[in-house]
């Protein structure tokens, strides 16, 4: 399909649509902590054997390396991380948690890696109350209370131990050679530190005094180091994941949580030596002639994304161009409906049972795209019923952008395809031995009942919080790797992803097309269109269709790689600082 922006509007459209009402908005409303640092063009890279796709050039530099050496996908998916916490601190780190879709070639074996974080055992549905009463979320993030015990080393692990080929300490070196050498401060890192959104990192030593030297925050073009992050990094590379769950940095982490000078937290040694990542099987659903795969509960992800293209398999999506009314109009719609059932039913499965077979179903997806109207949004959208649903309330749950998505594939054919997180930007404002310390408890309902009906994703000892985080696979008809994608951007990753997956599957644009093409998003509040793009135009058209439109910077950050019959097409998305590099 020819890529250009041509919006065909249907004018009896115009004349005849009614306007109708809209969801309000979220109960808190929410001023998004996301730096816009303008678009970066990128080129559509291609290479022959393997490639790593991530949101910075060290750490993209570091998993490419580490392929060089015969590395595998997990492989060089640690180095990615590892580089990844020291250069964006502000998005993922050891300190967080991640899910890990993990394809093995020679085996045709497709699994994934929960690396969620997990609340401390004596959190109960009280966490983030106050006599009786939520607390509003810009007291909740900062500090102890909103840490959860974190699963990313854990995760990544236990795949280097089934998929690693290179031995773990080797995996350890660009990113301890960096910290301790030095790196550049990027302006999207600047800029965050200068808008000062996090109040715990600006007033929460060490990290006020890593971030905001002098109490002045880093600019960018500035060369800094992270002795301290070099120095767990070592411990870990020797003793393995043991040196983070246990022993001192155990003991300095569960002390930064008890004691934190805002919301002290109750995570513990035991919770610490406890953690579990557990290997998941991973839900695929059909699309057009292909196979699309995703994370299994607590995260929310990839069942939104696969209930989107399940309602959305009902409408001819090839005949429309990208960017038109018509377009814009269904998988808003398709999202709304999906988002709808996200925050009645999706929580962590191991506590709270999710209905995960009735919300995938054809026949309950079919019914839920007859509620669509071609020539107007929907009045209200409520939580279908599927079948095993069981009588619940909505959450009301806090989600930032500040993510990271990473994609690899190697020179065997497997790949990874890992979103990765603190939550907040810079987490909780903890920091402990050059490392900052996540706020994912803050993705659980900060009510845990709602008229008298229990909230799926409330706060339970030892519980995952229900995340929006959707690395994705795609496979063709003959079980062969076609894409693998995945986006930051909190609950709004649900909208990236599945846009870029019609994008390519649907309107067969490459993926710097694809990538290129202005966001929207809905999650059964209100319609955002990227502003600056020719989407914005298109404001008083879906107003006249009944959407409250609001115009916005949306800042996806798109990793993703396609595998051709010649090779691999990768790119980052330009409204970040990644980038792309094979072989």
């Amino acid at each position: 399909m020819k890529l250009f922006y041509l919006f065909l509007i249907n004018i009896s459209l115009l004349l005849s649509s009614q306007a109708a009402a809209v969801n309000s908005p979220p109960k808190q409303e929410i001023r998004e902590p996301e730096a816009a640092t303008g678009l970066t063009e990128q080129q559509l890279v291609r290479s022959k054997q393997a490639m790593v796709a991530a949101a910075h050039p060290l750490a993209v530099a570091a998993g490419q390396r580490i392929l060089a050496k015969g590395g595998s996908a997990i492989d060089a998916a640690i180095a990615t991380q590892l580089m990844l916490g020291l250069v964006e601190p502000q998005s993922s780190g050891i300190g967080g948690g991640a899910f890990i879709l993990h394809w093995h070639k020679a085996g045709q074996r497709l699994t994934s890696f929960d690396g969620r974080e997990t609340a401390p055992s004596a959190a109960d549905g009280n966490l983030f109350s106050n006599n009786g009463k939520p607390l509003d979320w810009r007291e909740a993030y900062v500090g102890g209370k909103s840490v959860g015990v974190p699963g990313v080393l854990q995760a990544l692990a236990q795949a280097h131990q089934q998929y690693g080929m290179l031995p773990w300490p080797a995996l350890f070196d660009d990113a301890i050679t960096t910290a301790e050498q030095g790196f550049t401060v990027t302006p999207r890192m600047a800029k965050h530190l200068a808008m000062g959104w996090n109040e715990g990192v600006k007033t929460l030593a060490p990290a006020k005094d890593y971030f905001y030297p002098a109490g002045q925050a880093l600019t960018a073009g500035e060369k800094i180091t992270n002795p301290a992050y070099a120095g767990i990094l070592r411990a870990i590379a020797k003793d393995g994941v043991s040196a983070f769950y246990q022993g001192k940095n155990a003991e300095d982490l569960v002390a930064a949580v008890q004691t934190a000078a805002t919301n002290p937290g109750s995570l513990s040694l035991d919770d610490l030596r406890d953690y579990r990542a557990v290997e998941r099987e991973v839900l695929c659903q059909p699309y057009r002639q292909y196979q699309v795969c995703g994370m299994a509960p607590p995260s929310s992800g990839g069942i939104a994304v696969l209930q989107i293209l399940g309602i959305l398999s009902a409408f001819e999506l090839d005949q429309l161009q990208p960017g038109s009314v018509q377009a814009v109009h269904l998988l808003s719609q398709a999202a709304r409906l999906a988002f709808a059932d996200r925050e009645r039913f999706l929580a962590d499965a191991d506590y709270s049972p999710v209905p995960v077979a009735g919300l995938l179903d054809p026949a309950y997806l079919a019914r839920r795209a007859k509620l669509i109207d071609p020539s107007r949004n929907l009045a209200g959208v409520s939580a279908g019923i599927p079948a095993g649903a069981e009588a619940l309330a909505d959450a009301e749950a806090i989600e930032f952008a500040n993510t990271s998505h990473l994609s690899v594939v190697d020179q065997y054919g497997n790949a990874v395809s890992m979103t990765t997180s603190i939550e907040n930007v810079f987490g909780s404002g903890l920091m402990v031995n050059g490392y900052l310390l996540n706020n994912q408890l803050t993705d659980f309902s900060l009510r845990a009942e709602v008229n008298g009906k229990l909230v799926a994703n409330r706060v339970e000892g030892g519980k995952r919080p229900r995340s929006s985080m959707a690395p994705m696979m795609v496979f063709d008809q003959d079980n062969k790797l076609k894409l693998l994608n995945g986006s930051p951007g909190g609950s709004r990753i649900i909208n990236y992803v599945a846009q870029n997956l019609v994008a390519v599957l649907d309107w067969q644009l490459n993926l710097k097309q694809a990538i290129n093409l202005p966001r929207f998003t809905h999650r059964n509040d209100y319609l955002a269109l990227e502003a600056g793009t020719p989407l914005a135009t298109l404001a008083p058209v879906l107003e006249k269709m009944g959407y409250q439109v609001k115009v916005q910077d949306l800042n996806s950050g798109i990793h993703a790689i396609e595998i051709k019959a010649d090779g691999l097409e990768g790119v980052a998305d330009p409204r970040r600082e990644g980038t792309a590099a094979g072989f």
